[in-house]
């Protein structure tokens, strides 16, 4: 995908894989987009989706407060906090029939064909996550880790060290797939191998190689080949 990163098959074997949701699973960056775009015009911030884009995957009142900054306002926890649930209120309407990004199915039949768990790692909410799952049409609920599990978000760490530790398994031997470069500081800050995927991406291969990605996909077709060829 990109010349700077190496391709998925020359990545160790993962003993699990832990995915993003938004971008990654499921299309639903550019309602994410919008939805930060009202919240933001109702509390009075211009923003757009230039700026926007970039930030997206970032824990949501991190990403309050920078878009303040930039408007030239400090907010505080409250503030940020108070917006960032507005735009979790916004997407929920907004977000009634997400559609999964190509090869969803392909890559969880391929874990399981191979005995390797995975589960979803996202900054979202809990009440936002819920309707994105389940457009995925999946035979089972998979384990999910949403902000409500850990106090920081991406892109600390500790969302994925908290499912690494839910599957009893050491960071290194997995690999977690985002499509943002947050997704992937934060893989490499647990010290993970970081995937890029750019097919529901607000950002390009570039960015995300440049974030830290151990590699960058185009679908998660690539991810369930990568897996079948083990």
């Amino acid at each position: 995908m990109t010349d700077r990163v190496p391709p998925i098959d020359r990545l160790p074997v993962p003993r699990a894989v832990l995915f993003d949701l938004d971008g990654t699973l499921v299309d639903t960056v550019k309602t994410r987009i919008q939805a930060w775009e009202t919240a933001f015009a109702e509390m009075g911030m211009a923003t757009h989706r230039d700026r926007l884009a970039p930030l997206i995957g970032l824990d949501g009142r991190r990403l309050a407060t920078e878009i303040a900054a930039l408007n030239g306002d400090v907010i505080g926890h409250d503030r940020a906090e108070a917006i960032d649930r507005r735009s979790g209120e916004i997407y929920a309407g907004l977000n009634s029939a997400p559609r999964p990004l190509p090869g969803v199915k392909r890559v969880v039949a391929a874990l399981e064909r191979r005995g390797i768990p995975w589960a979803i790692a996202t900054s979202s909410r809990a009440a936002q996550v819920a309707t994105s799952v389940n457009a995925l049409g999946l035979e089972r609920e998979p384990m999910i880790v949403d902000a409500s599990h850990v106090r920081h978000a991406k892109p600390e760490p500790d969302l994925l060290l908290f499912a690494a530790r839910q599957l009893h398994l050491a960071p290194a031997t997995c690999w977690y797939v985002g499509d943002s470069t947050w997704d992937m500081v934060s893989a490499v800050a647990a010290g993970m191998v970081a995937i890029g995927v750019t097919a529901g991406s607000a950002v390009n291969a570039d960015a995300l190689a440049g974030a830290g990605a151990g590699t960058v996909v185009g679908t998660l077709d690539e991810v369930a080949d990568a897996i079948d060829a083990r």
